[in-house]
């Protein structure tokens, strides 16, 4: 009888400790949520939008060294509002998106830099090219939401984005801020 006593509370607390587990794990609300990249073309600002990205996201304020964040971007979905642009981009010379269909982020330290604010840690892989990065993150509660927002300036040159007569940071300036906002519950 104790075994089996034992046996059923080893399962209720295995099954408690799963839901609190996946209890911090937000499930990302996609038509609120978006990633785009700012760039200066002959000096004029040019904002571009990521149509297809995933999310997954652990968050516990209270515990942030358990926290985490992962995004997967979608390189084919991106929308320069024009579809000759589009396919340019996709080039070689540029993302090189048939080779290299996925961008993505993995958190490797999320920490408090304030109330509201956190300061992010990671590896950011474009192009088959990996950096370490850090940067500032707004978060809130938005009624039953979390809301995360930052932008994360880069060199698209690090990256190999814009290869041969591209590298020309005179027609497409080199640094690019990546904005984001993710939502979820």
């Amino acid at each position: 009888m104790s075994r089996k006593i034992t046996v059923i509370t080893l399962s209720a607390l295995i099954a408690s400790a799963a839901t609190i587990a996946l209890a911090a794990t937000l499930k990302i609300d996609s038509a609120k949520s978006s990633v785009s990249a700012v760039f200066k073309q002959m000096g004029v600002p040019v904002e571009a939008k990521f149509t297809r990205f995933t999310a997954q996201v652990s968050f516990d304020a209270a515990k942030l060294q358990e926290s985490k964040a992962s995004v997967e971007i979608d390189i084919p979905s991106f929308d320069l509002g024009d579809a000759d642009y589009n396919r340019e981009v996709q080039k070689k010379e540029w993302f090189n998106g048939s080779q290299f269909p996925k961008a993505s982020f993995t958190s490797t330290r999320i920490q408090s830099a304030g109330p509201g604010k956190l300061e992010v840690s990671g590896k950011l892989t474009i192009k088959g090219k990996t950096a370490d990065v850090s940067f500032p993150m707004n978060f809130r509660k938005e009624a039953e939401q979390q809301l995360f927002e930052g932008s994360l300036p880069i060199r698209r040159l690090s990256f190999g984005i814009g290869e041969g007569e591209w590298k020309d940071t005179s027609i497409v300036a080199d640094e690019v801020v990546i904005k984001f906002r993710v939502s979820g519950r």
